[in-house]
């Protein structure tokens, strides 16, 4: 199964493409945002690799953010510690998705791994590299499943919370005033 899908941000000028493969018996999540942030163009690929359980075990991000260049392997070993260009990140020890903070795609990990009913509810502390200073960071996050392809996602201690929508194999859809897909 492999999927794809087209996005475009709704807070800045910018689209996004992304993908889904099986690879050795886990999953390939990799993509491309084109975007502009404070006039300047903004191109980033990223390569996130999960195993069988949607537990993010490598990724990869790379491109430019106007001429700063960004090259980035993040890495998490067998005790869940993470490392980022070979350096231990201890404030996001124990994480088991990455949250990029310049894309839809990884909601799409937890979602798939916790695989909740309708009313069902989870607490995931992700391992959060935000844009731009992409220094990881710990991210509390609820997910409630409230309808067959809707949920409700607050991170921020509640300050934050979307209604999103999902596509079947777990994309978001729709992220109110951040990214809708299109095509």
């Amino acid at each position: 199964m492999t999927d794809t899908i087209f996005w475009r941000r709704l807070d800045l000028p910018g689209h996004e493409t992304g993908k889904l493969s099986p690879r050795d018996g886990g999953w390939e999540l990799s993509g491309t945002a084109q975007f502009t942030y404070e006039r300047h163009p903004c191109k980033l690929d990223y390569l996130v690799i999960a195993d069988s359980g949607w537990r993010t075990t490598s990724a990869q991000v790379a491109g430019a953010v106007g001429d700063r260049e960004i090259d980035l392997g993040v890495s998490v070993d067998s005790e869940r510690r993470w490392f980022l260009n070979g350096v231990e990140c201890a404030v996001v020890a124990g994480c088991i998705d990455i949250d990029l903070g310049f894309s839809p795609s990884t909601n799409l990990l937890p979602i798939r791994r916790l695989s909740l009913a309708v009313g069902e509810r989870a607490e995931v502390r992700a391992a959060w590299l935000p844009f731009p200073s992409f220094t990881f960071e710990l991210l509390q996050q609820v997910y409630r499943r409230v309808g067959k392809s809707t949920y409700r996602y607050e991170s921020g201690d509640g300050t934050f919370v979307r209604m999103i929508e999902v596509n079947v194999v777990g994309f978001v859809t729709s992220y109110p005033d951040l990214w809708k897909t299109e095509g």
